[in-house]
């Protein structure tokens, strides 16, 4: 094996797989690929006009979602820089930083890559709270050509 694709994000969950994966690559020698999906964010405009007629078109609202996506790309390139400083110590890693839906994106980045694991975290949703907020997870085992490490944590609450 030489590369392994990490999927990283804000939560512990994601930061105990990012730990798992750096550790996994140091011990196998593998390049790493470490992505981070930026999903986009709906903004709603605020507008007390009638809107029987369908939504008007608010022009304060033209210049917020270049900014917001400046500011979420900013805050990924950290999260990532982060993760090198934390975990990446000896290790050749390659970054992605990506915009769109998180699954598809890493099964994409996999195959750009050249992956032959890809490692990512789940936080153990079950029941409605699967089944409202869906699984990246479940969807990128499903969908992969490679085998993927899910590494699991329990909240501890």
């Amino acid at each position: 094996m030489k590369k392994i694709l990490i999927g990283i994000g804000e939560s512990k969950f994601a930061d105990n797989a990012t730990q798992y994966g750096f550790d996994l690559a140091r011990k196998l020698k593998t390049q790493v690929g470490l992505i981070h999906i930026i999903e986009p964010t709906v903004v709603t405009p605020m507008s007390t006009a009638d809107t029987s007629m369908g939504l008007p078109f608010d022009s304060t609202m033209e210049g917020v979602m270049p900014e917001l996506m400046h500011i979420q790309d900013e805050q990924s390139k950290q999260m990532i820089a982060s993760a090198i400083n934390k975990y990446g110590d000896g290790l050749q890693v390659t970054v992605f930083n990506e915009f769109g839906d998180t699954a598809e994106g890493i099964l994409s980045c996999a195959k750009e890559f050249g992956a032959e694991m890809i490692v990512i975290g789940t936080h153990s949703r079950t029941g409605i709270d699967r089944f409202l907020m869906g699984s990246v997870a479940e969807h990128v085992v499903r969908h992969s050509e490679i085998p993927v490490l899910v590494v699991p944590t329990v909240d501890s609450h």
